[in-house]
């Protein structure tokens, strides 16, 4: 995927039942996971509620808890809940804990070139190739050759997931080259005989992705959208949108209950995430 521009679309009215937005601005930036599903919904929305501009632009879940922060963005996309010390910048800047958003289910894939003909790795081997424990291919029955490890910026919540839960908090291997989105991890590693990756599930095309087991005993899971939902895929994630309560109102409280609804909700599964369950969900 290209570097992606801001996303400013404007549509025809639609007709619904429901009463449109108050007209006006909204910002959203942050996570690189998750700009394709915003840009989708900010396209849908706009053409429902003209009145209404929505810009999208990604940077990393860091960069929009920055933004946040700086109160340079209405709404923070991140595919990893906030820091506590995020949380505290957010306080002195607005003296608010900002409203924290489920908005989507995401299973983060790990990537292989399709010539490898490794098809299944554990967690425990994920966590030993990433931080260098193990280095070539034919230790876990592939091809004698190094592994090429291929990671996201420090700034990701995807990078920041994969390490927390697969390398159990431990440093990445200095040897992994950062690649600054999923789609150029997936780019990498489609290129790269040796390579390996990981990423956001809806990001697909390219490479092979790797089914994963708990553990050595355990079945190999792949990451479709039925083993996300019931979380039998081991490697699983909500996606959030944070917002300063001082302006979860108005237009910016009907879009994102109009995210967390049905019609949302649809969005995201035609997108290639995976809906909120019912229980999570509010909106109409």
């Amino acid at each position: 995927m290209k570097n992606i521009a801001p996303l400013l679309i404007a549509g025809l009215l639609a007709a619904t039942g429901a009463a449109p937005a108050v007209a006006g601005n909204i910002t959203a930036k942050g996570s690189d996971t998750l700009v394709i599903l915003a840009q989708k919904w900010a396209e849908v929305y706009m053409r429902q509620h003209p009145e209404t501009k929505i810009q999208v632009t990604g940077g990393g879940s860091g960069t929009g808890f920055a933004a946040l922060q700086n109160q340079t963005t209405d709404l923070a996309n991140a595919s990893r809940p906030i820091k506590p010390k995020e949380k505290a910048e957010c306080i002195k800047a607005f003296k608010k804990v900002p409203t924290e958003y489920q908005v989507a289910l995401d299973g983060l894939s790990v990537y292989v070139n399709e010539a490898n003909r490794i098809d299944e790795l554990t967690l425990e081997q994920l966590d030993l190739i990433f931080t260098a424990k193990i280095t070539n291919w034919k230790d876990l029955g592939g091809q004698d050759a190094p592994i090429t490890l291929y990671s996201r910026e420090n700034s990701s919540g995807t990078y920041e997931f994969f390490k927390d839960h697969v390398l159990q908090k431990k440093d990445f291997a200095a040897t992994a080259q950062t690649m600054p989105g999923t789609a150029a991890v997936l780019q990498a590693v489609a290129k790269d005989k040796n390579g390996i990756g990981y990423g956001g599930a809806a990001y697909g095309a390219g490479a092979k992705h790797l089914k994963v087991k708990k553990d050595a005993e355990s079945p190999g899971v792949e990451p479709t959208a039925e083993n996300i939902a019931n979380q039998t895929y081991p490697i699983w994630r909500y996606l959030y949108i944070y917002v300063n309560p001082d302006l979860d109102k108005g237009e910016i409280a009907a879009y994102l209950n109009w995210i967390r609804s049905d019609a949302g909700q649809a969005i995201v599964q035609d997108v290639g995430y995976f809906p909120l369950p019912k229980s999570a969900r509010t909106g109409s």
